[in-house]
């Protein structure tokens, strides 16, 4: 089974009382077992923080669950079988994809906010708290 859930946490300081930091889990059941595998994909303010990243776009910079310095997580939304494939492939294919690996602005965007909301597209909105989540992607071709 395929799962992909849609998280989110307050980020640290002050800005947490107004602004979240969205990410996206990447969930699989492994065959024969009863294990899952869990890949956690988000943009992150500083680039190249660890071995799997693209610019500023890691997978598994951090625990799949672990908030972002503010409080825990909190489940936001979840897709599963036929319905997480579509974002599971644009959620994977996104280090040759995502235009912006290479910036982050806190504001306007792009940051974590635009990224979620550019693999999510039409199927949910992030919410007021998404700064960001509105910044322009342009379509590569």
């Amino acid at each position: 089974m395929l799962k992909v859930e849609l998280r989110a946490a307050k980020i640290p300081g002050l800005p947490g009382w107004i602004a979240d930091h969205f990410w996206l889990l990447v969930i699989r059941d492994v065959e024969a077992s009863d294990h899952e595998t869990c890949d956690r994909w988000e943009v992150w303010q500083f680039a190249r923080q660890n071995d799997s990243c693209w610019g500023h776009l890691h997978k598994n910079l951090l625990s799949p669950y672990q908030g972002v310095g503010n409080g825990p997580s909190r489940f936001i939304e979840q897709w599963v079988g036929d319905e997480a494939i579509s974002i599971a492939e644009k959620i994977e294919s996104s280090p040759y994809n995502y235009p912006f690996t290479e910036t982050y602005l806190y504001w306007p965007g792009p940051n974590s906010n635009t990224f979620a909301q550019w693999i999510v597209g039409d199927k949910t909105r992030l919410g007021r708290r998404a700064i960001g989540q509105s910044f322009p992607v342009p379509e590569i071709a």
